[in-house]
Protein backbone atom coordinates (compact mmCIF):
# COMPACT_ATOMS: atom_id res chain seq x y z
CA UNK A 1 0.00 0.00 0.00
CA UNK A 2 1.35 3.48 -1.06
CA UNK A 3 2.47 5.44 2.01
CA UNK A 4 -0.48 8.25 1.36
CA UNK A 5 -3.33 5.44 1.26
CA UNK A 6 -1.42 4.50 4.91
CA UNK A 7 -1.96 8.29 5.91
CA UNK A 8 -5.19 8.55 4.91
CA UNK A 9 -6.57 5.13 6.37
CA UNK A 10 -4.69 6.14 9.63
CA UNK A 11 -6.23 9.41 9.74
CA UNK A 12 -9.84 7.93 9.01
CA UNK A 13 -9.32 5.51 12.41
CA UNK A 14 -8.65 8.30 14.50
CA UNK A 15 -11.50 10.36 13.14
CA UNK A 16 -13.76 7.24 13.62
CA UNK A 17 -12.76 7.29 17.14
CA UNK A 18 -13.92 10.59 17.96
CA UNK A 19 -17.34 10.64 16.32
CA UNK A 20 -17.11 6.99 19.10
CA UNK A 21 -16.09 8.47 21.51
CA UNK A 22 -18.87 11.87 20.82
CA UNK A 23 -21.88 8.57 20.73
CA UNK A 24 -22.36 7.90 17.44
CA UNK A 25 -21.78 4.67 15.39
CA UNK A 26 -19.95 4.17 12.20
CA UNK A 27 -22.41 3.18 9.52
CA UNK A 28 -20.24 3.11 6.31
CA UNK A 29 -16.45 3.90 5.48
CA UNK A 30 -15.67 4.72 2.34
CA UNK A 31 -18.98 4.53 1.02
CA UNK A 32 -18.70 5.08 -2.79
CA UNK A 33 -21.74 5.49 -5.66
CA UNK A 34 -19.98 5.80 -9.35
CA UNK A 35 -17.85 8.84 -8.66
CA UNK A 36 -19.49 9.85 -5.44
CA UNK A 37 -17.43 8.80 -2.33
CA UNK A 38 -18.04 9.38 1.56
CA UNK A 39 -14.71 9.15 3.73
CA UNK A 40 -16.98 8.43 6.80
CA UNK A 41 -20.89 7.71 7.71
CA UNK A 42 -22.07 8.17 10.92
CA UNK A 43 -25.26 7.97 12.97
CA UNK A 44 -26.55 9.31 16.11
CA UNK A 45 -30.58 9.11 16.60
CA UNK A 46 -31.97 10.86 14.16
CA UNK A 47 -28.76 13.13 12.81
CA UNK A 48 -26.22 11.42 9.93
CA UNK A 49 -22.68 13.12 9.67
CA UNK A 50 -21.22 12.62 6.30
CA UNK A 51 -17.46 13.29 7.10
CA UNK A 52 -14.61 14.12 5.23
CA UNK A 53 -10.87 13.43 6.63
CA UNK A 54 -7.95 15.25 5.16
CA UNK A 55 -4.35 13.68 6.25
CA UNK A 56 -0.98 15.57 5.52
CA UNK A 57 2.11 14.14 7.00
CA UNK A 58 3.82 17.80 7.11
CA UNK A 59 2.63 19.49 10.84
CA UNK A 60 3.00 22.83 9.02
CA UNK A 61 0.57 22.10 6.33
CA UNK A 62 -3.15 22.74 6.58
CA UNK A 63 -4.97 19.26 5.44
CA UNK A 64 -8.22 21.63 5.91
CA UNK A 65 -7.32 23.79 2.62
CA UNK A 66 -8.11 20.90 0.81
CA UNK A 67 -11.96 21.25 1.52
CA UNK A 68 -12.84 24.01 -1.43
CA UNK A 69 -16.23 24.68 -3.11
CA UNK A 70 -15.98 22.09 -5.35
CA UNK A 71 -15.23 19.70 -2.97
CA UNK A 72 -18.13 20.94 -0.19
CA UNK A 73 -20.12 20.25 -3.47
CA UNK A 74 -18.85 16.56 -3.98
CA UNK A 75 -19.78 15.42 -0.52
CA UNK A 76 -23.16 17.45 -0.70
CA UNK A 77 -23.67 15.30 -3.96
CA UNK A 78 -22.44 12.51 -2.42
CA UNK A 79 -24.69 12.59 0.60
CA UNK A 80 -28.06 13.16 -0.88
CA UNK A 81 -27.52 10.36 -2.83
CA UNK A 82 -26.78 8.32 0.07
CA UNK A 83 -29.75 9.86 2.17
CA UNK A 84 -31.82 8.59 -1.49
CA UNK A 85 -30.21 5.00 -1.60
CA UNK A 86 -31.24 4.51 1.94
CA UNK A 87 -34.51 6.07 2.17
CA UNK A 88 -33.56 8.17 5.55
CA UNK A 89 -35.77 10.90 6.82
CA UNK A 90 -33.17 12.26 8.93
CA UNK A 91 -31.18 15.33 9.41
CA UNK A 92 -27.65 15.45 8.40
CA UNK A 93 -24.30 17.00 9.31
CA UNK A 94 -21.66 17.80 7.56
CA UNK A 95 -17.98 17.18 9.52
CA UNK A 96 -14.38 18.00 8.73
CA UNK A 97 -11.31 16.12 10.07
CA UNK A 98 -7.79 18.51 9.80
CA UNK A 99 -5.00 15.58 10.51
CA UNK A 100 -1.37 16.42 10.42
CA UNK A 101 1.65 14.64 11.45
CA UNK A 102 2.67 11.28 12.31
CA UNK A 103 1.18 8.97 14.43
CA UNK A 104 4.09 9.70 17.30
CA UNK A 105 2.70 13.20 17.26
CA UNK A 106 0.27 14.69 15.69
CA UNK A 107 -2.42 17.17 15.82
CA UNK A 108 -6.37 17.06 15.47
CA UNK A 109 -8.80 19.46 14.04
CA UNK A 110 -12.85 17.95 14.43
CA UNK A 111 -15.04 20.73 12.77
CA UNK A 112 -18.48 19.05 13.76
CA UNK A 113 -21.39 21.08 11.41
CA UNK A 114 -18.46 22.87 9.23
CA UNK A 115 -20.55 24.05 6.64
CA UNK A 116 -24.45 23.86 5.42
CA UNK A 117 -25.14 22.48 2.01
CA UNK A 118 -25.33 25.41 -0.49
CA UNK A 119 -28.16 26.40 -2.19
CA UNK A 120 -28.92 26.38 -5.81
CA UNK A 121 -29.89 29.04 -7.53
CA UNK A 122 -32.18 29.11 -10.43
CA UNK A 123 -31.77 31.96 -13.28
Amino acid sequence: MARHNELGKWGEKLAEEILISEGFAIVERNWRMGRLEIDLIAMRDDIVVFAEVKSRSNRDEDPLEAIDKRKIAHMVRAAEAYMNFKNLPHGVRFDVFGISGTPEDYAIEHIPDAFFPPLKTYR
